[in-house]
């Protein structure tokens, strides 16, 4: 089984994609065998890998809404050790659609079980909300990570988020925990990142990691050019901030980057 870990934070523009995506080819990079899951009607996490999602015939929406097998559906992308399952317009309607399922919170985790690729880890890319979409995804989930942004009000709605997340521990996945607190968007020139830094770590005690994102030109181009940071620009402080990330998470499950 592979270990899935979904990246959430309903609080929009706080690097979530941006994290799924080079955590995703961080591992892959590493050569460890990774799935990217883009479960965002946007598809931002699909363009930044490259992915043209109009000329995609299968995506997630056919895997959870028509039932399509997730095999048919996953493709790979240009990194060696890395596949994608991509999004695309079509799911801006499934959250809807997928009212009347009978165990609708359930689906995606059923479509994975029934997966036959064999995968180390699978990263989930979440909406900005709460619906239906991110709460199939933590369903799913072995853990949860949380991108929380350096600016005023950073941890404004994240109560919600926990609520969420101890709601389906209690109901739905009694096995999900949170993987990691990741601090982004910090400038160590501004006092402000200092103290919102000083906020989170107070707060989540031990579950924030010694990696921080810090502010970065060429992690903010990538994505336009449908390319993770460590394509983009791999000698960029963007892409060694996300693999000494990608480190701690291996080095937290035991293992060493390839």
């Amino acid at each position: 089984m592979p270990k899935i870990i979904t990246i959430a934070n309903q609080k929009g523009g706080v690097g979530k994609t941006t994290t799924a995506v080079n955590v995703a080819a961080g591992l892959a990079v590493s050569e460890v065998n990774t799935l990217l899951i883009d479960m965002d009607p946007q598809s931002n996490a699909t363009i930044g890998c490259g992915l043209d999602y109009h000329n995609l015939e299968n995506t997630v929406y056919e895997v959870l809404i028509e039932g399509t097998e997730i095999d048919t559906a996953i493709t790979a992308s240009e990194i060696p050790y890395l596949d994608i399952l991509p999004a695309s317009t079509r799911l801006v309607g499934a959250e809807i659609e997928m009212v009347s399922l009978i165990g609708r919170e359930l689906v995606l985790k059923k479509a994975l079980e029934s997966m036959t690729r064999d995968y180390k880890y699978v990263i989930i890319d979440c909406p900005p909300s709460l619906g239906l979409l991110t709460i199939n995804s933590l369903a799913a989930s072995q853990s949860v990570l949380i991108p929380i942004q350096c600016e005023y009000y950073a941890m404004e709605g994240l109560g919600q988020l926990l609520h969420t997340i101890r709601l389906i521990q209690r109901s739905i996945n009694r096995n999900l925990q949170i993987e990691g607190v990741l601090i982004t968007m910090y400038d160590g020139r501004l006092r402000l990142s200092q103290e919102v830094s000083e906020q989170v770590r107070s707060h989540f005690k031990g579950k924030v990691y010694n990696t921080m994102v810090r502010r970065n030109v060429r992690l903010g181009e990538s994505p336009s050019f449908g390319k993770p940071i460590i394509l983009y620009d791999a000698t960029s402080a963007g892409a060694q901030d996300y693999m000494n990330l990608v480190g701690e998470l291996l080095h937290d499950d035991g293992q060493t980057l390839g």
